[in-house]
């Protein structure tokens, strides 16, 4: 089969909010640019898909005050946003199975524990402050956090077993979908510092403040129809060759001629292609060292938000139940008219998403489904559409939320992160500093890459 010959300034590999970013920053400076994308659609983890007659945000979806370069990008867009629900109470269950209903950021368990827990979160901020989120390997401490699991540092911080369970919810199950064994402090502090310090993300009202209408996609989405012809879907690249003065980017159908390329991918896509020369043994090191966590991203649909009726505002937390934590996910009908319906959004992760895999669907959805009825009672057993987005099971992701370092690897490879490879660059939330794992990181990140290269052109 015959390639097409294209000829660009910059190549960029991956249509995911990273290398949109990239490629409408660069075309704004005045660069000509192609996007290659080995799926059918844009958005990477971002998408919103209709399944069952329920629209759902299979990924990535909420918006913090912090992000301060997504909310920008929505405004430049012409899109709209809209509160998450959050009105009533929220449920915790306990190891035993007792529910409690609260409100504010710190779980009921027992005046000692709750002590803990805010005493744990305000010495991890305090870490997570001196550490940072753009180059926490340069930390006098670095190699010691990095050589520290956090399950070990929080038993060497504290002897309350429920204490050291809620805070290690927070950046295991929750963030990195790792256990909280297999990960570093320093990852911890990276996560945490990343995200504006370890009590933001305690603070759902914070983390998951507002949605877009439409979904979130409509972000990527809006950023390719920019660029029109210059996306090309369904190209997974093959090769990438670097000669010193160009670089040829190829898949089965093209193949493009340019000064730079932009790898756009979280970084366990990266060895999917073959580079010529190959890339430097650091760096291949690195990409041993980093790993997605593993996560379900569980929609339940029901004919009505039912839990509202009962004063509840659909957030729910436990460091004990198959669903570690769940919100109420309806779309606004004020803001947004996709579904009158009341969702609910649930997640299972690291260990536990690993034994459910093991059981049939029909099982795992039993399973799930129960521990559901746990915070909402039994009428959440028997939901309109049951989905599962799984992105461990996609080809060209592998994994979620975002890929981060096994234990000594981040003080150990980190300062290579986002170092240049002759006229390759490298741009993903999962390699961001601020933002590191949002779709602000990402957006950040791919926008900073095109000004650098700009500035190298």
């Amino acid at each position: 089969m015959t390639q097409e010959h294209i000829t660009r300034d910059v190549a960029i590999i991956g249509a995911g909010a990273s290398g949109l970013s990239a490629a409408t920053t660069l075309r704004a400076l005045g660069h000509s640019v192609i996007v290659l994308e080995a799926r059918d659609r844009v958005g990477g983890r971002l998408w919103t898909n209709t399944i069952n007659g329920a629209p759902l945000e299979i990924g990535g979806q909420w918006i913090s005050p912090d992000q301060d370069v997504l909310k920008a990008v929505v405004a430049d867009l012409g899109l709209s946003t809209y509160s998450r629900y959050r009105e009533g109470e929220n449920v915790y269950v306990a190891e035993d199975g007792t529910r409690t209903l609260f409100t504010g950021d710190i779980f009921p368990v027992g005046q000692k524990s709750e002590a803990e827990i805010i005493r744990l979160i305000a010495l991890l901020d305090e870490l997570a402050g001196e550490v940072g989120c753009e180059s926490p390997w340069t930390h006098p401490r670095a190699e010691e956090f990095d050589a520290i699991a956090f399950t070990q540092w929080l038993a060497e911080q504290s002897d309350d077993r429920v204490a050291k369970d809620n805070v290690a919810l927070f950046v295991g199950p929750a963030m990195l979908t790792k256990p909280a064994y297999s990960f570093s402090l320093l990852q911890a502090l990276l996560m945490a510092a990343s995200a504006g310090g370890f009590s933001s993300l305690v603070d759902a009202d914070f983390m998951l403040d507002r949605r877009v209408v439409g979904g979130l996609q409509s972000v990527p989405l809006g950023l390719a129809a920019r660029l029109g012809d210059d996306v090309r879907l369904n190209q997974p690249v093959r090769h990438v060759r670097d000669n010193g003065a160009r670089v040829t980017v190829s898949t089965d159908d093209v193949e493009v001629t340019a000064h730079r390329v932009i790898v756009a991918l979280p970084p366990n896509l990266v060895n999917r292609m073959s580079f010529a020369p190959a890339l430097p043994r650091l760096r291949q090191q690195m990409l041993q060292h980093q790993s997605f966590g593993f996560v379900i991203k569980v929609h339940a649909v029901y004919s009505r938000p039912f839990w509202r009726d009962a004063g509840l505002s659909g957030t729910a937390f436990s460091p004990y139940q198959i669903v570690h934590e769940a919100y109420d996910n309806t779309w606004n009908v004020d803001a947004d008219t996709q579904d009158t319906r009341g969702t609910l959004v649930g997640f299972v992760s690291d260990v536990h998403a690993d034994r459910l895999f093991r059981f049939s669907a029909e099982e795992r959805q039993h399973q799930i489904l129960e521990s559901l009825s746990a915070y909402y009672g039994a009428e959440a057993m028997t939901p309109e559409v049951y989905y599962e987005s799984d992105w461990a099971a996609e080809e060209w992701t592998g994994g979620a939320y975002a890929a981060s370092f096994d234990i000594g690897g981040l003080a150990r490879y980190g300062r290579d992160l986002r170092v240049p490879v002759g006229n390759i660059r490298f741009a993903s939330s999962d390699i961001a500093g601020h933002g590191y794992q949002h779709v602000d990181g990402a957006l950040r990140i791919g926008r900073d890459t095109a000004q650098e290269v700009a500035a190298s052109l």
